[in-house]
């Protein structure tokens, strides 16, 4: 059992991780501060900032919400224009669907790895450090060769990653469209970066947490009578 839930901790641990920034990139804070940066493009067709930050807010709510897609199909632009046609709205259903199934897994994955670590602290605490240790190298090992493909082939890496989730050429869209006005190609590197770097910060943070414990504990187990000399 020790064995298994070390596994399972090694095992969970990037997943548990990087849905965390995915969560992230989801809430207000991000999409706020990538329309703020001096170069995020402008709109050339006549989204400003403050359409963007209320339309792609909408869209926000939407992906978290348990409403169906015609809570975006009902929204419409000044002139009376649907916000998203009908292409739109079928993709951000797609979407829709993979943000809830990610989430679900994170949830999944957070229970899972709170019992296994619970159960391990109270078996072997130096077996969990270790565990927090390992699951940080793979984590930052498959960041590593993910953001190598962002960096050095980000076309490619942009088509492959829609491919595996979407059906088709569903989500490609003319420059007019409303999802690429307000979520340009900028936007979407910009997230693959923040959930690489987040991610691999945090994974080196454990690990340096993990290691320092794991040496305390040595040094007080070194200390204490009848134990062995550091």
């Amino acid at each position: 059992m020790k064995r298994f839930a070390h596994a399972l901790i090694v095992l969970v641990m990037p997943v548990i991780l990087v849905l965390t920034w995915l969560r992230v990139l989801l809430t207000p804070v991000f999409i706020r501060s990538e329309y703020h940066k001096a170069a995020f493009p402008p709109d050339p067709y006549g989204f400003g900032l403050e359409d963007r930050l209320h339309w792609s807010e909408i869209s926000r709510q939407y992906l978290l919400n348990r409403e169906g897609i015609q809570f975006l199909g009902a929204q419409t632009l000044p002139d009376g224009t649907p916000l998203y046609n009908a292409r739109e709205l079928r993709h951000m259903a797609d979407v829709k669907k993979v943000v809830s199934a990610a989430l679900l897994t994170w949830a999944v994955a957070l229970l899972a790895g709170g019992l296994a670590s619970a159960y391990l602290v109270r078996r072997s605490g130096t077996l969990f450090l270790h565990a927090l240790q390992s699951g940080s190298v793979l984590t930052v090992a498959l960041l590593v060769a993910i953001l190598a493909g962002v960096v050095l082939a980000w076309n490619w890496f942009f088509v492959f990653f829609h491919r595996i989730f979407f059906a088709g050429d569903t989500w490609l869209f003319l420059y007019s469209d409303s999802l690429i006005r307000l979520f340009p190609e900028m936007f979407w590197q910009d997230c693959f970066v923040t959930l690489g770097v987040g991610t691999g910060m945090s994974a080196a943070a454990l690990w340096v947490v993990a290691r320092f414990v794991e040496r305390r504990l040595r040094v007080t187990a070194g200390a204490a009578p009848g134990g062995a000399a550091g």
